[in-house]
């Protein structure tokens, strides 16, 4: 059932409380637009609407009963005829809830079109993707959707939405302002604005603190957003394409981009001091034109991956991994968890001790530790993989003595790379030497 505040015109005269009163219902939205801050649990919401006027003095009358609506943030403009029609004030009236009055005067009989805006509570959106991994897995099919969840009382009709991303400070939160007992100050306060009876100066006063008290509230997101890297102000503003209904209690799935083909990198990462024993599945792709992409952020949200099998559109499922946005032009590596069909086993082959140092008193004070390990790596996959081990050392004095070629990351860490042919084993071997104790300053 509808619940958004309805709008109704009551001709007046000069004594409202006896004119004959005629009620008008407001007719539906031609258009509605939504921009869902979610993290700060507000909407903006603008909707175009064709309001009958009379000619001469016009009273708005609307309630916000049942929806989360904040009243202090309402705001109406004429979309033509705008130098005839002056929206002179937005009272409430007193002892009255969840009730306010427009005051037009209008220099012009029939309908205008006006735009309204407000803020609600209740809208909140989360995206999600699926990647589908053609069979040697070069390239994915890559699809956005956001679910929009929507418990703001009211239902929204064919809605454009529109997503912001990041981080909105609010000076209030507005599903508490939408509870109140009355729109502006402490409970039992009721704020009336008779505007008939101001003089110019007092009509600016109030035209500004209304202005003031909206502003606090309001993020307007008129424009396309950059993202500004600076704490946490950043944000930007995401666009669904076309429309949709989205009912009071309801979650809608919207697809927000569908783009095939985008080219990825598979690598098997292996180090034990991170991962344990296991092997880990890592998916790479970057957001720009080259990979299909690039047009705009992309949202964070959850991503699972599935891998087609045949040519009768199969899927098997390759797993999931939570992502932060991805800006324009930067590179994603996705964790897509443990790997069963890639096996690394490392085992230390021998073990001894050499070259000892002592003290005067014939106590130890330096020795070296010899061990030699034996690493054995298996693709059980029909296709190539790529594997990359980091050995992790106890101490930053050592000496390596290898055959395969290796990569010295950092003080105690090197990096093997292996390029691996489909249902095949390679057996890599190291004799690590470490110092100790008087044999570091030896090595040094």
């Amino acid at each position: 059932m509808k619940r958004i505040f309805i709008l109704l015109i009551i001709a007046a005269t000069a004594c409202v409380v006896q004119a004959k009163v005629d009620l008008v219902t407001l007719p539906t939205r031609d258009t509605v637009q939504l921009t869902i801050y979610n993290s700060a649990d507000m909407t903006l919401v603008r909707e175009s609407r064709a309001l009958t006027l009379k000619q001469g003095k016009n009273n708005l009358q609307f309630s916000w009963e049942n929806t989360l609506i904040d009243p202090t943030s309402l705001e109406m403009l004429p979309k033509a005829n705008a130098n005839e029609i002056d929206i002179a004030d937005l009272s409430f009236p007193p002892r009255v809830r969840n009730l306010g009055l427009w005051n037009i005067n209008s220099g012009v009989s029939g309908k205008v079109p006006v735009e309204i805006t407000y803020l609600t509570s209740g809208l909140s959106w989360r995206a999600f993707y699926m990647g589908t991994l053609t069979e040697n897995e070069e390239t994915m099919r890559l699809q956005g959707y956001v679910r929009v969840t929507n418990n703001s009382g009211e239902d929204y009709e064919n809605a454009q939405t529109r997503l912001i991303v990041g981080q909105v400070h609010m000076l209030d939160e507005i599903a508490e302002l939408a509870r109140r007992q009355y729109p502006y100050g402490r409970p039992g306060e009721v704020l009336h604005l008779d505007w008939e009876g101001a003089v110019e100066e007092d009509k600016r006063i109030m035209k500004k603190e209304l202005s003031n008290l909206r502003g606090q509230l309001v993020v307007l997101a008129d424009e396309r957003k950059e993202i500004v890297k600076e704490g946490l102000s950043e944000y930007f503003l995401y666009t669904i394409e076309g429309t949709e209904t989205i009912p009071n209690g309801w979650s809608k799935r919207l697809l927000s981009f569908d783009t095939d083909e985008v080219p990825v990198v598979n690598l098997y990462k292996y180090e034990e001091q991170r991962y344990g024993t296991n092997v880990i599945r890592f998916l790479s792709f970057k957001n720009d034109t080259e990979h299909k992409l690039g047009d705009t952020p992309i949202p964070g949200g959850l991503l699972k991956v599935y891998r087609g099998t045949d040519g009768q559109e199969h899927l098997s499922y390759t797993g999931q991994s939570e992502f932060k946005y991805i800006p324009v032009n930067e590179e994603v590596e996705l964790n897509l968890g443990p790997a069963a069909n890639v096996v690394v086993e490392s085992k230390v082959m021998d073990f001894k001790t050499d070259n000892y140092r002592f003290d005067s008193d014939g106590d130890i004070i330096g020795w070296d530790e010899i061990r030699t390990f034996e690493i054995e790596v298996r693709n059980t996959r029909d296709i190539p993989v790529k594997i990359e081990i980091k050995r992790n050392f106890p101490t930053r004095f050592w000496q390596l003595t290898t055959d395969d070629t290796y990569e010295k990351v950092d003080l105690d860490t090197i990096k093997l790379t292996l390029e691996m042919r489909p249902g095949t084993k390679q057996i890599l071997t190291y004799t690590l030497r470490t110092y100790h104790g008087t044999r570091e300053d030896d090595a040094g």
